[in-house]
């Protein structure tokens, strides 16, 4: 599964896999517990495939921080948790995008990536290059 159908909702613990769109907004399923819930469009809703992390010559794609991390950890998990402290989730994530822009990424910035780098590996959704190809070939 591509990037296109996994929203962050704003409020809401995790991440969500669109469902189907609905006349006032749409339907999502939790990938935390599978739950399904209508959120309207007046939500503040985001496609991860439309976020990127700042760095200080350009601003990169989350699906190309997620591929950084999956690299740098052989494609596992990561070994630190979203709640581990500010330090060291800086620490980790310079390893892994040494020129991130640190005034403009925060500590909670870098809590959501590994936290939903985490999740979308329990899924197995990391795997973005066949999702690619697959969109590709669909056109």
């Amino acid at each position: 599964m591509s990037l296109e159908k996994v929203l962050a909702i704003s409020g809401k613990p995790g991440l969500y896999k669109l469902i189907t769109q609905t006349r006032g907004g749409f339907i999502a399923e939790s990938l935390l517990d599978k739950k399904r819930l209508s959120v309207n469009i007046h939500q503040n809703v985001s496609v991860l495939s439309e976020i990127a992390i700042y760095t200080l010559t350009e601003e990169v794609p989350l699906r190309e921080v997620f591929s950084k991390i999956k690299e740098k950890e052989n494609g596992n998990t990561t070994p630190i948790s979203h709640k581990d402290s500010k330090d060291k989730l800086e620490e980790y994530f310079f390893e892994v995008l040494p020129d991130y822009d640190e005034d403009r990424v925060y500590a909670s910035d870098i809590k959501k990536v590994v936290q939903w780098y985490n999740l979308l590996h329990k899924h197995d959704m990391l795997d973005f290059e066949a999702a690619t190809n697959a969109s590709d070939e669909e056109e």
